[in-house]
């Protein structure tokens, strides 16, 4: 299937100019209160006001709330999806400004550094409906609003929130719909789906639950809690899975979406309605083309799982590469076997937990039991646990790991890379030798299913057809850290971006998890699909209101994404 050809329709009554910025927090333009007022009355819920995360610790001689309580759900996703101005990476709620200064909100008080608004929005639209994001967004189109859309705020780019910003929150969106014989808008009564239909706001946790209780499965993210949205950035940029290697991508698995246009038309899009749009949708990025409604996604009957699990810590840095070289050059073959899943390292440790659906025990056994033997006799191992289990089903395996623990609330920056067969198979070593020192952490979520389908058939990157190997690097750093010792960290991150692009320059990267200093964003992230994507874009977005950092079209924009350049 080639990429959709794009045809321009007339569009009478739309802007043919717009002021060269947009208006925010601050500006004489920003809306009265009494305007305000008026969005408020056509919608279902109250305006809402974010607050920085950590803004009950102050002020700090009479905190506003309780603040030792607020430092226990710190890292919890679950809690700060569920608060309009938190995301996932809080230094996404700080703002630097051009002299270094940086505005925030920390947790720690004792930094003696004031509560400050940082990029958290001042106000927005707590969506319920489609109807209300519809106020939102033709609200934001009369005012010249700088519109963000958050859905849980997992985001590693910053793209759900900016400074003095109008947001659509779209969290609250819970509607969950399963049909056994779903039929696409449009499409012949007997073109049917096993499909489940996820508001917007639906977080994975409770998808799988939902499909769960009609012994079906589905394609979606992996993280602690379940915490990431199922119907918003995840899918937007392509979705990756344990699952991916058995059943593709997320973007392989959508049937239908539903989408409020910066016109504020609401559309439902698939194969046989605005195929061009359905196209972009999957995988062109997220708050570029719509707000997000709904997403209706293909279910799969359950089935088993094989698990390997390898823990191992070791006397020296050089054990732990030599034993990360050898995963690396192994992979493709693992691949081969049915397996996929997701490692770590630090310079002492590595670990890695791996599926393979529908294999037996002992053919998952005899795929792995050379990598443990070659991990078993080599010299500077202090400890090594290895497993493999069968479990009765994928969602036996996925609540045994991922339903407790935190992982988020942490101050990062990362990179990553798409890797291919060959480059694992023949540079192994050289991989090793970039990805180590910052440490890493790996997807193997691509291979099989997903490089078997037709790379123009969705508008996700077509990089991720021909690579096995998701891996991802990067920086942390404590609350209060000055802005020069940021950059120095994003520095190391930049070279290790430059090392991947030499070593891999037919590859790109995943635009879900990836660095904000790509040199060449548009192919590292959308590959040949591009033009197509910008095409799509300017026809869908005639008022240019749906723009992130190194999103298609974003290049129309200066480096804050407030005005035209």
């Amino acid at each position: 299937m080639r990429a959709p050809a794009v045809v321009f329709l007339a569009s009478s009554g739309l802007a043919t100019a717009w002021s060269s910025c947009t208006c925010v927090y601050g500006d004489n333009c920003w809306p009265s209160a009494l305007e305000f007022s008026s969005l408020e009355s056509q919608l279902s819920s109250p305006l809402i006001y974010p607050h920085p995360t950590a803004s009950a610790c102050y002020p700090v001689d009479a905190p506003s709330g309780n603040c030792s309580t607020l430092a226990q759900v710190w890292a919890d996703g679950n809690w700060r999806s569920g608060q309009p101005g938190a995301m996932e990476a809080p230094n996404f709620e700080t703002y630097m400004f051009k002299n270094g200064t940086i505005s925030a909100c920390y947790l720690n008080t004792t930094l003696r550094v004031p509560c400050t608004q940082g990029s958290v929005p001042i106000i927005g639209v707590n969506a319920t409906t489609p109807e209300d994001v519809q106020a939102a967004v033709q609200f934001a189109v009369r005012h010249n609003l700088k519109l963000v859309v958050k859905n849980t705020g997992h985001d590693y780019l910053g793209r759900s929130t900016a400074r003095g910003s109008f947001v659509v929150w779209t969290h609250n969106m819970k509607n969950i719909n399963y049909n056994s014989t779903f039929v696409p808008q449009g499409a012949p009564q007997n073109e049917t789906y096993d499909a489940v239909t996820l508001g917007a706001g639906i977080q994975w946790h409770e998808a799988y639950d939902a499909v769960e209780a009609y012994g079906r499965l589905m394609v979606g993210g992996h993280s602690i809690g379940g915490s990431v949205g199922a119907g918003g950035g995840w899918v937007l940029g392509g979705g990756h899975s344990a699952l991916s290697p058995t059943f593709g991508l997320g973007v392989d698995n959508v049937v239908e979406m539903s989408v409020v246009l910066s016109t504020g038309q609401y559309l439902t899009v698939n194969s046989h309605q605005y195929p061009d749009l359905f196209w972009a949708l999957r995988g062109g990025g997220g708050g570029t083309y719509g707000i997000l409604t709904s997403v209706t996604y293909r279910t799969y009957p359950s089935l088993p799982v094989a698990a390997v699990f390898f823990l191992t810590t070791t006397e020296s840095a050089n054990t732990t590469q030599a034993l990360f070289a050898e995963l690396l050059r192994i992979t493709p073959q693992l691949s081969d076997a049915g397996w996929a899943g997701y490692g770590s390292l630090t310079n002492d440790s590595m670990y890695f937990f791996y599926i393979a659906p529908n294999v037996s025990t002992t053919a998952a056994n005899a795929s792995v039991q050379p990598y443990f033997q070659y991990a078993a006799n080599i010299t500077g191992v202090v400890s090594q646990q290895t497993y493999v289990l069968q479990y009765p089903s994928w969602y036996a395996w996925y609540t045994q790991f991922f339903t407790n623990g935190t992982q988020n609330g942490v101050d990062l920056l990362i990179g990553s890379r798409l890797l291919t067969r060959d480059v694992l198979e023949t540079k192994y070593q050289e991989l090793s030798d970039i990805l180590f020192p910052l440490g890493t952490t790996w997807n193997f979520v691509a291979g099989g299913k997903v490089s078997e389908i037709d790379p123009d058939s969705v508008g996700v990157n077509p990089a991720w057809r021909k690579a096995v190997l998701h891996a991802t690097f990067g920086v942390s750093w404590p609350e209060g850290t000055f802005s020069q010792e940021i950059q120095e960290m994003v520095a190391s991150v930049t070279q290790v971006e430059s090392r991947l692009r030499e070593l891999t320059p037919a590859s790109g990267a995943y635009f879900n998890e990836a660095s904000l200093w790509e040199e060449d964003w548009k192919y590292t992230f959308f590959g040949d699909h591009y033009t197509t994507l910008k095409l799509i874009k300017d026809k869908y977005d005639p008022y240019r209101l749906f723009v992130v950092a190194e999103g298609v079209g974003s290049e129309d924009w200066d480096q804050d994404l407030r005005c035209r350049v």
